[in-house]
């Protein structure tokens, strides 16, 4: 199976998505890449457990990706094996009123993970500069001050808010917050066909929407915004990585690979120590218990 380096994904300069591939071959079949992926997500979970009994970090897992790019799919692999009390997926849909009602922030800070835990956001505070980018009208309904009209959603409004997204993402990330920023590549015509298939099996209806069909029409303008919002927001505190997304398999274990090689660099993630008192008391615990049966 080919190996795979952080350096291959992770944006550390300018990216012009048209010159990007959407597809990355591991060498390997599709049946040894979910077994690959099966042998990485379990030493992740055990990672996830060690961070639970320290309570010393937290991981925030951001994914971003046109429709169909296999977001859902991913969580359910990638995340399998977990302990279902150390992660927490939020999905962000078109904000509620009571959202509305606060800063285009706020209603990821209330679901940010607690230290030992993994959150993951299927869409992200990204949709704050990418849907609302795209259609710039949204933003009426944040009922900002200084917004009166679409002409006050210009260059400079943008430039504001990739800034506030920055200090959010630094403040996090200086407080223990480790980020992990994955936008799923996937070419136009990969998306045709996982809209076709979702068209011809009766059983994946549910997931289609004509809205679908719009937003698709307007492909090259959600690009320009992703490339813009992915320059100007991949920083080393928390990098945006370009995942190839045209195969599902290759793009879950891209994923759980990095996740798993970025947190065993941190040799300070390790269970707690345990007092002396207890160390001294092991034996005679163990005995009283072991006296029971």
């Amino acid at each position: 199976m080919k190996r795979i380096s952080l350096e291959e994904f992770r944006l550390s300069s300018k990216i012009n998505l048209k010159e990007v591939s959407t597809h990355y071959d591991l060498k390997v079949s599709e049946k040894k890449i979910n077994k690959e992926l099966e042998e990485v997500r379990i030493k992740l979970s055990s990672i996830q457990d060690t961070m639970y009994a320290q309570g010393k970090y937290a991981v925030l897992v951001c994914l971003q990706g046109m429709d169909t790019s296999g977001k859902d799919s991913l969580v359910r692999e990638v995340f399998k094996d977990f302990n279902a009390q150390g992660v927490v997926v939020h999905s962000f849909k078109v904000p509620t009123e009571l959202e509305l009602g606060h800063d285009y922030l706020w209603r990821h800070y209330l679901v940010l993970p607690v230290r030992g835990k993994f959150a993951v956001f299927n869409r992200t505070h990204y949709e704050n500069v990418l849907v609302t980018r795209v259609h710039p009208g949204y933003i009426l309904s944040e009922n900002i001050p200084t917004v009166k009209s679409v002409e006050d959603v210009n260059d400079a409004f943008w430039d504001k808010r990739f800034e506030q997204i920055n200090n959010f993402e630094k403040h996090l990330s200086e407080n223990g917050t480790i980020i992990f920023k994955f936008f799923l590549n996937l070419s136009k015509e990969e998306q045709r066909q996982r809209l076709l298939r979702r068209l011809e099996k009766p059983e994946k209806h549910w997931k289609f929407s004509a809205g679908d069909l719009k937003e698709r029409k307007l492909w090259e303008k959600y690009q320009e915004c992703y490339e813009d919002a992915i320059n100007r927001t991949s920083t080393p505190y928390a990098p945006w990585y370009n995942i190839p997304a045209d195969d599902k398999s290759t793009a879950r274990y891209i994923v759980a690979k990095i996740m798993y090689d970025t947190l065993s660099t941190y040799t300070d993630i390790k269970y707690p120590d345990v007092d002396d008192d207890l160390k001294s008391n092991i034996e005679i615990y163990k005995q009283q218990l072991e006296s029971e049966s």
